[in-house]
């Protein structure tokens, strides 16, 4: 009788023990509390192989206007631009990503939702076992003004930055001109101008920065798709390090 009970227990149990070593891995849910007591929910993708032993590269994504809309679960932006790319290759993707949402439609460094995004990437890289020195920064639209506002912000802390169909200020391009970059643009948008990430790459460029840019001939605003699509940016981001 005894050894039926147990056989009954181990049965029930094991649906759950499943279930948590699944969770492990892929899209997680995560709460992150404010100074007010308010929670904020993101999203980190986990790799498929993590086995917490291995240091692994992150990336920080910041995601367009669209993804606040009406939405507070912190899961619209995982279904636009890289966690939608990420989705396609999900169980070979070999980087941890931070996925935060705006809450207040902007990603300026000084802003609270810059703040916390910056916050979120902190308690992600005390969760899990991450390489320090590959620390990568993307966005689009306006996660992709966000990434170059970032970038200027807190220069010190990227090995390598994305930014997609976005802007920054030329001026500021001193202060990034080592961190090695690669940036897409549609030459077709009316959203955001191409105009704004030329600017930026020339100034890159004039300041003695090396920047990648590829611009995307015939294409408007959603020129994420075909850059995070691009097989050869993950072999890049990975091979880029800071010294």
């Amino acid at each position: 009788m005894l050894c039926r009970y147990l056989s009954m227990l181990v049965v029930l149990a094991s649906p759950l023990i499943s279930f948590g070593a699944e969770a492990q891995t892929g899209f997680l849910p995560k709460e992150f509390k404010n100074a007010d007591d308010t929670v904020s929910k993101y999203v980190v993708f986990v790799p498929a192989d993590y086995d917490g032993k291995t240091d692994y590269p992150v990336i920080l994504f910041l995601h367009g206007s669209g993804e606040t809309k009406g939405d507070k679960s912190g899961k619209m932006p995982v279904e636009v631009g890289l966690g939608a790319a990420i989705k396609k290759q999900e169980k070979t993707f070999p980087f941890i990503v931070v996925i935060p949402q705006s809450e207040k439609r902007t990603w300026k460094a000084d802003s609270d939702d810059g703040k916390r995004a910056m916050k979120m990437l902190d308690v992600t890289m005390k969760e899990y076992k991450v390489d320090a020195k590959r620390q990568y920064l993307s966005g689009l639209s306006m996660g992709g003004f966000g990434t170059w506002s970032m970038a200027f912000t807190h220069a010190d802390r990227w090995a390598a930055i994305v930014p997609v169909c976005g802007g920054g200020d030329p001026k500021g391009a001193e202060k990034i001109k080592d961190i090695p970059c690669w940036c897409f643009h549609g030459d077709k948008d009316t959203a955001v101008k191409v105009d704004l990430s030329r600017s930026m790459i020339e100034a890159l460029k004039k300041a003695g920065g090396k920047p990648k840019y590829t611009e995307y001939e015939g294409v408007g605003h959603n020129s994420w798709d075909a850059a995070y699509g691009t097989k050869e940016l993950w072999t890049w981001l990975a091979e880029q390090k800071q010294k």
